[in-house]
């Protein structure tokens, strides 16, 4: 799809509020007829714009109920630390979220753990002994008043 439409905006929205609405639906909420919709749907689809469809989950109820935002400085910056780096973060199940940014650091990641402990055996015994790390800055959330992640 080379161009986004206002119907095609109207579309994503709707399907970011809940991936799991019918075509019919969908349909109906902006106003094309059922086939309609889901060639519109579909060339999303086919065009990249829509990557997948994810599900939310209750963290909580999953018995996870610590969420922090990391930043990390590396103590080089080449290439192959960065690389090191990546493939270290991707094995870890803590790490929800890594992202390479400009600034003083040079990743921003985002970890969920069951509390307090488990963070900290995260930060000392995974994070902190990577040798490509050489500062960490946490933020520990303390509420997520808007969080349209899905």
């Amino acid at each position: 799809m080379s161009k986004i439409d206002e119907k095609a905006e109207h579309i994503l929205r709707e399907l970011r509020r809940d991936g799991r609405i019918s075509n019919l639906e969908l349909a109906e909420r902006v106003g094309l007829s059922a086939s309609a919709c889901l060639r519109r749907v579909q060339e999303l689809e086919r065009s990249g714009v829509i990557r997948g469809y994810r599900v939310v989950l209750d963290t909580a109820q999953l018995g996870i109920g610590f969420t922090a935002y990391i930043t990390v400085g590396l103590s080089d910056h080449s290439k192959a630390s960065q690389e090191a780096f990546e493939r270290a973060i991707s094995r870890s199940s803590e790490v929800v979220e890594c992202h390479n940014t400009t600034g003083s650091t040079e990743y921003l990641l985002r970890v969920e753990c069951a509390d307090l402990p488990s963070y900290k055996r995260f930060h000392t015994d995974k994070l902190g002994a990577l040798p490509q790390v050489n500062a960490i800055t946490s933020y520990v959330v303390m509420g997520s008043p808007k969080d349209e992640r899905a």
